[in-house]
């Protein structure tokens, strides 16, 4: 196999993404090396590439929603064979011996080096990872799903990151038949989120600035849709959701928000901002109501995740484009001028 191949990256921070070439590592006892055949481009990828988050490493080839077809496995593979359609997500490496990784929660990893996120990171020999805005990648079996063949390669890519994000976090809150749920931001995740939270049998609201996808999200599952730029919308829905769950990457006013929880009830934020997230004590003592988060999801979610996607022909909405749209991709996210999640064609590299 190569150990090269062709990529689309940033040379530097702020940098316009251009074609290059990158390296990867020779497939080893236990990799898995992989034809990609679609990359998401994910609101994590723009904050990337601007260094919103601190300082990146550059050339960067952004994508951690990753899905394509396995060319080679090393000799100790036993998970997959030449042939298989799979996925990679938002990490490629964790300790494996901590309690989270040992549990299947490599994504909390509290050992040494702790989680190795797929891109703009270094692997354990301080080499920089590149991610799947390219046309191959080597990764551990062990981080490495399987697509099921009732979704297609495109529309699983998104559920990479988007989907797992928030089926794990609307799993581990026990959402369910008789939970109230309102999606906060029909977006990206926020999208996903709502065709997951009615296939577990919630009640779901969507809550977005304007109307504007509102029979998208009718369609997508859910029971009611109302418009956040309406003062009205929280005097009507004040005390009502069993759980928030918050989509938006932008700053939120929690207050405001917190006061739409009945009592007990949990604002969950899977969204990252990039300005520091405030909110008084006060909007959860008057209701006993709780602010928590969660990341992605360990290695067995994210395989329950795509089975439960494709027994309930869950599949993202997506906008399919070619390399030369990234650039044009990334402005229209940072617009949020996308229904609902752009996927790059990897064969156009």
């Amino acid at each position: 196999m190569p150990t090269t191949t062709r990529a689309f990256g940033a040379p530097s921070a702020k940098a316009k993404l251009e074609p290059m070439t990158i390296e990867h590592r020779e497939p080893g006892l236990n990799d898995v090396a992989i034809d990609i055949a679609y990359a998401g481009i994910c609101h994590t990828d723009v904050h990337q590439i601007d260094e919103a988050w601190g300082g990146g490493i550059f050339p960067m080839v952004p994508g951690h929603e990753i899905t394509g077809v396995v060319q080679a496995v090393g000799p100790g593979v036993t998970k997959f064979r030449v042939g298989d359609r799979v996925g990679v997500g938002t990490y490629i490496d964790s300790c494996r011996e901590c309690e989270n990784c040992v549990g299947g929660f490599e994504v909390y990893c509290t050992g040494p080096g702790g989680v190795t996120p797929t891109y703009n990171s270094r692997d354990r020999n301080a080499n920089p990872n590149h991610g799947g805005y390219s046309k191959h990648i080597v990764v551990d079996e062990r981080y490495v799903v399987r697509i099921p063949n009732e979704l297609g390669l495109d529309v699983a890519a998104p559920l990479l990151c988007a989907g797992i994000t928030t089926y794990s976090a609307l799993k581990h809150w026990n959402v369910g038949s008789g939970t109230n749920v309102a999606v906060l931001g029909m977006g990206g995740l926020g999208h996903v989120a709502v065709s997951l939270a009615h296939a577990l049998g919630a009640q779901v609201t969507v809550l977005s600035r304007t109307l504007n996808k509102r029979d998208d999200g009718l369609a997508l599952g859910a029971d009611h849709y109302y418009a956040t730029a309406d003062p009205r919308t929280f005097t009507e829905l004040a005390g009502t959701f069993d759980i928030i769950l918050c989509t938006i990457s932008d700053s939120v006013d929690f207050d405001r928000y917190l006061s739409l929880l009945r009592l007990d009830g949990t604002l969950i934020n899977v969204g990252a901002p990039e300005d520091p997230i405030t909110l008084s004590n006060w909007s959860l003592i008057t209701g006993r109501r709780s602010y928590a988060s969660s990341g992605t999801g360990g290695m067995p979610e994210t395989q329950e995740m795509l089975d439960f996607c494709a027994q309930h022909k869950i599949a993202p909405m997506i906008e399919t484009i070619r390399a030369d749209q990234i650039n044009e991709g990334f402005d229209r996210l940072r617009r949020a001028d996308v229904r609902y999640r752009f996927v790059i064609d990897a064969a156009t590299l």
